[in-house]
């Protein structure tokens, strides 16, 4: 550039030499600034091409952290495992419990009940539910391990994890490291594939394992279907045309393969059904402790000498057969949907615990026939397992009918039945017949499983209406000893009416033994879950009554809440000391006044909690008691009053239909109680129309409330130098033999009156109904005028 500057110098002429001078030096300061600009192009040029030199190794650390991660992740999941030695045990479990189920099913010439069938069902249906849990779980592995396997192929195929020989980056700095990396990788995928063949093979055999129950499940399906539509129809030949042949293999066969299917039945039941059984148990326990503490409290001394000699038939002071009878008799009612086996086992636990009850009970001649109901029970139950087609079976089977025939007839009509009505017993013992004779028939004519069926369903039915009628006793026994140690000891009984209880507890125990009763009868039968399911759908169905839509469930929710209400604010005080009873003795109970509210708030309580579960919306309510109050607002007090009395009159029940009340200058017994008024009759046969606000206005007197006693009372006069302590004795003497006073209050005989040559006497007598005051107090006077003539006691 300077020699170009110096030729265009000596070239130019001198004039124009200074401006082409000029041109020049702003060409070389252009051509330096181009040179300038350039440096950095150059450059940049220089580290595009060393690229790899400078950037290699950060992509390889993002590389090599990210094949670590896939392998830590897969060392991780080794570690905790898949699960496939939980499933394949699983697996085995479900295949073992299924086989004997399938061995049944597919056993020739046998016919399995309606209820077996679908027992098998239930247990067919869990373990459908398992495989079909451990199929998504097992699938759900399997695409996680392809998934690891491919992302562990694809880095061992990653050219930038490997380092060639001649390679000239800084990729051989990491020579070492990836050399071990590539070794991990290839020890990885070897562990992933194996996993993935394991888990594969495992799912194949669960998939597997699920068609064959299906189909399984589908066949039981289709013969329970065919069950309930040919109930009646013929399923083996005709009894003079079954085979005669009866092989001991077959036998043992089909012994073998209904124990198994049944055992396996049974052990699924106990897993699946513990928590009832546990409370079951935990109630049972509970019932012996409380015998058991009785008794020791009533061995007191102090208790001892006021509750005399103890005699029961039922408990013991270590109650263990009759916890036991109590366990068995409650069995049904806390495990409703158990198989017919477990039934049978418990029925013939039930037949072991009374025998042992029973044994000094009986006679010989019961006793002789009480064994050989069990002796042909248990060979009933062996029977139904071995029932098939040939006629040896069939016609043992029908012995067996024949045999429970006799034993129906000859000895269950002189069972002890004190606490069972004849009108539940006698129904029992007439279906009892019924179906032993149509189990009879139904074998003759080829329905063998609804023969069985018949069988056992009529012999469990009259063992446990048998082992009720006892149960019953047991807790009536158990009952009075409470009540006789409560009494002593100025417990709760003590200030309630003994008769009364006793009577409704003896009732709710026989409604209690006859829904036991009807529930092992359709169990048996294998109705329970279809009758069980009508009632529901009945309870469930909505129905409507104009722009109210309600259920069958929501009106008996409101009525039990509300019966449980009232109930429980009527017995409330009994908790504070409240007595039911006149005081004795002139005493007057002190019962705080709190126990008005505590009564108001349950009231309350009750009634939001009957709407809640009634579905009755809070505003249609609202927009009720609205339309309530204008009609009142309008005149329709009084009758708005003698309804509201009416309902009041419902569910507090002051008195009922049939009592003897007094009201004003009325008195009568009351004939119906309607919603705005009442009926009463008097003594002379009239007829009085009462409105029911009068009734809850007004002081009324009943005299025949069923929660307290009554008492009579007359005077006497004796000369002054009579032995009143002996007018005493022969007073209450005379009391306790009369029919119609209360044995367990003596008379009261208290001087109201002294004279110069005579003592009065008041003698006051408690009496149990009103209507035979009259005819008791007429009756003592006579015997007591015989006594005091016999005593030489003379009346002034």
């Amino acid at each position: 550039m300077i020699s170009l500057f110096v030729m265009l110098n000596q070239l130019t002429p001198s004039c124009c030499r200074g401006a082409v001078v000029k041109r020049c030096f702003l060409s070389f300061l252009l051509s330096v600034f181009v040179l300038l600009a350039a440096v950095p192009v150059v450059a940049q040029d220089s580290i595009r091409d060393n690229v790899p030199t400078q950037t290699i190794p950060d992509t390889l650390l993002f590389k090599i952290q990210k094949a670590q991660s896939v392998i830590t992740e897969i060392k991780a999941a080794n570690k905790r495992g898949y699960g496939v030695a939980r499933v394949r045990a699983g697996l085995a479990d479900v295949k073992t419990n299924i086989a004997p189920v399938t061995a049944d099913i597919n056993a020739q010439n046998k016919a399995i009940d309606a209820k077996t069938l679908s027992n098998y069902s239930l247990l067919l249906n869990d373990a459908l539910d398992k495989l079909s849990n451990w199929r998504t779980t097992l699938s759900k592995t399997n695409n996680d391990l392809q998934s690891r396997l491919d992302r562990v192929v694809a880095l061992s195929n990653d050219s930038l994890l490997t380092v060639a020989g001649n390679d000239t980056t800084d990729r051989k700095l990491y020579a070492d490291q990836l050399s071990g990396l590539r070794v991990q990788l290839q020890e990885a995928g070897t562990r992933t594939s194996a996993q993935l063949d394991t888990v594969s093979r495992l799912l194949a055999d669960v998939s597997g394992t699920y068609l064959n129950i299906s189909a399984l499940q589908t066949n039981i399906n289709e013969r329970v279907q065919k069950s309930n539509e040919n109930a009646f129809q013929r399923e083996s030949p005709y009894i003079w045309d079954a085979p005669a042949s009866l092989s001991a293999s077959s036998v043992q066969d089909v012994l073998t393969s209904s124990y198994q299917g049944q055992n396996k039945i049974l052990k699924y039941f106990f897993a699946s059904s513990w928590d009832n059984r546990f409370l079951l148990i935990l109630l049972s326990i509970g019932f012996f402790v409380w015998v058991f503490t009785n008794f020791k409290k009533a061995n007191n001394p102090a208790l001892s000498e006021k509750l005399g000699e103890l005699q029961y038939e039922n408990i013991r002071p270590i109650p263990i057969v009759a916890s036991l009878i109590v366990l068995l008799n409650l069995t049904p009612l806390f495990e409703p949907n158990s198989p017919s086996l477990y039934i049978e086992l418990t029925q013939f636990l039930l037949l072991v615990a009374l025998t042992v009850h029973l044994w000094k009970r009986f006679s010989k001649e019961d006793l002789r026939m009480w064994l050989l109901n069990v002796a042909l029970y248990v060979l009933l139950v062996i029977t139904n397992t071995l029932v098939g087609d040939s006629l040896i079976m069939r016609l043992w089977l029908i012995v067996l009918n024949v045999g429970f025939i006799y034993i129906g007839v000859a000895f269950f009509k002189r069972l002890q039945r004190r606490h069972i009505s004849d009108r539940i017993i006698r129904p029992v013992i007439r279906l009892y017949l019924v179906l032993q004779l149509l189990a009879i028939v139904l074998n003759v004519f080829g329905r063998i499983s609804l023969a069985q069926t018949f069988a056992i369903t009529a012999v469990v039915g009259l063992v446990q209406i048998t082992g009720l009628g006892v149960f019953i006793e047991i807790v009536l026994e158990a009952l009075d000893l409470q009540i006789k140690i409560s009494t002593s000891s100025a417990g709760i009984f003590s200030r309630v009416n003994v008769e009364h209880t006793r009577r409704s507890f003896k009732k709710g125990l026989a409604f209690v033994a006859v829904a036991l009763w009807l529930l092992v009868f359709f169990i048996n039968l294998g109705i329970a879950d279809g009758i069980f399911n009508f009632i529901y759908q009945i309870l469930i169905r909505p129905r409507s009554f104009g722009s109210i839509s309600f259920t069958l469930s929501n009106l008996l929710s409101f009525s039990v809440i509300v019966y449980l209400a009232s109930l429980l604010q009527k017995n409330i005080g009994l908790l504070f000391g409240e007595s039911q009873l006149p005081a004795a003795n002139g005493e007057i109970d002190q019962v705080s006044s709190v126990l008005a509210l505590i009564r108001l708030v349950i009231i309350v309580a009750g009634v939001f909690l009957a709407v809640a579960a009634s579905g009755i919306s809070i505003d249609k309510l609202t927009v009720v008691l609205g339309a309530l109050s204008v009609g009142i607002g309008l005149g329709m007090q009084n009758i708005v009053s003698n309804f509201v009395s009416g309902i009041i009159l419902v569910f507090e029940k002051p008195f009922r239909i049939g009592d003897y009340v007094e009201l004003a200058d009325k008195k009568g017994r009351i004939r119906d109680i309607g919603i705005r008024s009442s009926k009463m009759i008097t003594s002379q046969g009239s007829e009085v129309i009462i409105p029911n606000g009068d009734l809850l206005s007004n002081r009324l007197v009943n005299w025949t409330s069923s929660d307290t006693y009554l008492k009579t009372e007359f005077t006497l006069k004796v000369s002054a130098d009579t032995d009143l302590q002996a007018i005493k004795e022969i007073i209450r003497k005379e009391t306790s033999e009369i029919d119609g006073a209360i044995k367990t209050m003596p008379p009261d005989v208290v001087v109201t009156a002294i004279g110069p040559d005579n003592v009065e006497l008041k003698v006051v007598v408690w009496i149990s109904s009103i209507y035979s005051e009259a005819s008791v107090k007429s009756q003592l006077l006579q015997n007591l005028l015989s006594d005091f003539k016999e005593a030489n006691i003379k009346l002034v």
